[in-house]
């Protein structure tokens, strides 16, 4: 659904661009006051100074939107999340809190494995319900594109099955979040396995990649590069034959350890490296050789109690940095936007127009998406964010609250407060 509208009044706030910003072009803000943006069909077609057409009359099949000289903002991109799933972990949370160590419950049946089982056991309907929910919350907050992975399955029928929920969602008419399904078969070696991950690999790349390009259920594939899951040789492997087969590449490396990851997302030209809490030197200068984007998810690090991955090394080195959440059942049970404001630019050095460009075109780009969102400007979608102060930097200042007024979904008009 997409509708005619006329925002007027508003303080424009947006990075420019149809690809994603790199190290220093991050903190380049076009900000326009008393601006209007027109959208026709749900597509940008006006972007500037207000003209007068709303006191006139003029468009009078357009809705009009006073803005009040509130903050507008391109709607934010959540570039890494698990949203579907069934079941929780708030027991392996207070496991945590007690000093064990996430791959320590890993070992012991419970992590991705615990989620595993739930996710298995339960069917469409709840799933989609569940899924559902998420994504009202998501938009509330201001997002208005989010990446979903599977990877809660570990087998052919549950892993089909998320993917199928994500198709359901964005084929949805009156969506307020578009998604990006992104197939994460390999997140983890399943029980019925264990010690053949060469033939997971295997089973992976010959029955489960031709199945999901075939029915188009999943753009990119993902891989939990990480010691103790699957190798530099095994991600290598499995990333090839997928885009072998026409997925777009994403990985989840050095997460844990400086195992190579973002070295290794560099040589295949991915998307995206994630995590990179402990990517090293020489992986994040490939990364910003390569404009693979850095997607950095402080949440998790802050859940984890870890060490946040070294953002200002990557925005000094030239990076593309996007921020997402990493929404998931296990390491981080939060898809805070605002919590991820305050971290990045409280912890890890960011500048505020450094993170707002991470959250929106970056984010795009890290989906593939920056001809089409992530900035306003003539041709994106109609995808906004009003906040609810004229001062954008009040996006990590109201630490943890939301601070958007309304949402706004190809023309189509959320109101928050």
């Amino acid at each position: 659904m997409s509708e005619n509208l006329i925002i007027f009044n508003a303080k424009i706030v947006t990075p420019l661009g149809f690809s994603a910003r790199k190290g220093k072009e991050m903190s380049q803000l076009q900000i326009i006051e008393n601006g209007t943006v027109e959208v026709t069909d749900g597509v940008i077609t006006y972007v500037g100074q207000n003209r007068g057409e709303e006191r006139d009359g003029y468009y009078h099949h357009y809705w009009h939107y006073n803005a009040r000289g509130k903050c507008l903002l391109p709607g934010f991109v959540d570039s890494h999340t698990h949203f579907v799933f069934a079941g929780e972990r708030a027991e392996e949370f207070s496991w945590r809190l007690k000093g064990e160590s996430y791959m320590s419950i890993m070992q012991r049946g419970g992590g991705i494995a615990s989620t595993v089982k739930a996710t298995r056991e339960q069917n469409f309907v709840k799933m989609r319900s569940k899924a559902e929910g998420f994504l009202r919350k998501m938009s509330v907050m201001g997002v208005t594109t989010v990446e979903g992975k599977s990877g809660y399955g570990l087998n052919r029928d549950t892993e089909l099955l998320q993917l199928k929920v994500m198709r359901s969602l964005n084929n949805d008419e009156h969506k307020r979040v578009d998604i990006v399904s992104t197939f994460l078969g390999a997140h983890a070696l399943p029980p019925e396995y264990t010690g053949r991950e060469d033939e997971y690999i295997d089973f992976l790349i010959h029955e489960m990649l031709p199945i999901i390009r075939q029915n188009e259920l999943a753009e990119c594939c993902d891989v939990f590069c990480e010691q103790g899951v699957f190798s530099i040789e095994q991600s290598r492997r499995l990333l090839t034959a997928a885009r072998d087969q026409g997925f777009l590449l994403k990985l989840h490396a050095d997460e844990i350890v400086s195992l190579g990851g973002a070295e290794l997302a560099a040589e295949l030209n991915a998307l995206s490296a994630d995590h990179l809490l402990h990517a090293s030197d020489t992986g994040i200068r490939a990364m910003a050789e390569a404009g693979v984007v850095a997607t950095l998810l402080p949440l998790t690090a802050f859940a984890l109690k870890e060490p946040y991955a070294r953002a200002r090394d990557m925005l000094d080195a030239g990076c593309a940095v996007a921020l997402a959440t990493d929404l998931n059942p296990g390491s981080c049970f939060s898809g805070s936007i605002p919590l991820t404001f305050a971290l990045a630019c409280i912890y890890m050095g960011f500048t505020i127009e450094e993170a707002i460009t991470a959250l929106t075109l970056n984010g795009a780009a890290a989906l593939n998406r920056a001809d089409r969102i992530g900035s306003i400007e003539v041709g994106k979608q109609g995808d906004f964010v009003v906040l609810d102060s004229t001062d954008y930097n009040i996006l990590p200042y109201y630490i943890g609250m939301n601070c958007v007024n309304t949402t706004i979904k190809r023309g189509v008009l959320y109101p928050v407060v």
